[in-house]
């Protein structure tokens, strides 16, 4: 799991969007027991009380649940899951198309542009 963390923004905010893309891409499956605190502050290389934070906050969203005596695991509801997947890719899928009209791309040509180029924007 690669960690990718700037200085431009709070790092638990930044913990809380990589966790929560894992999860939704499908990097931990449903119900599966997730790495304790001190395992992704090492990983991330953040303080703990940092990585604490920000999965109590996923817990809040409910993507993430707390077992007493097990731990953390990704919540069982597959449906959630689905449900924020898509209203990310849909806020993600706004975004391109407001940065592509302030290209001056208009009507059709945003959509073409995507279809001639995708298979081609391979990014690792």
């Amino acid at each position: 799991m690669l960690w990718e963390l700037t200085n431009d923004r709070p790092l638990y905010i930044q913990l809380i969007e990589h966790i929560k893309l894992l999860i939704l891409s499908g990097e931990y499956e449903p119900g599966q027991q997730f790495p304790s605190v001190r395992e992704l502050a090492l990983a991330a290389n953040v303080n703990p009380n940092t990585m604490q934070r920000a999965l109590s906050e996923l817990e809040r969203e409910g993507l993430l649940i707390t077992e007493r005596t097990n731990g953390r695991r990704i919540t069982g509801n597959a449906s959630m899951i689905e449900s924020m997947r898509e209203e990310l890719a849909l806020s993600k899928l706004d975004r391109l198309k407001r940065e592509l009209k302030q290209l001056g791309m208009a009507g059709d040509e945003p959509m073409e542009f995507i279809h001639s180029h995708w298979d081609s924007c391979d990014t690792p």
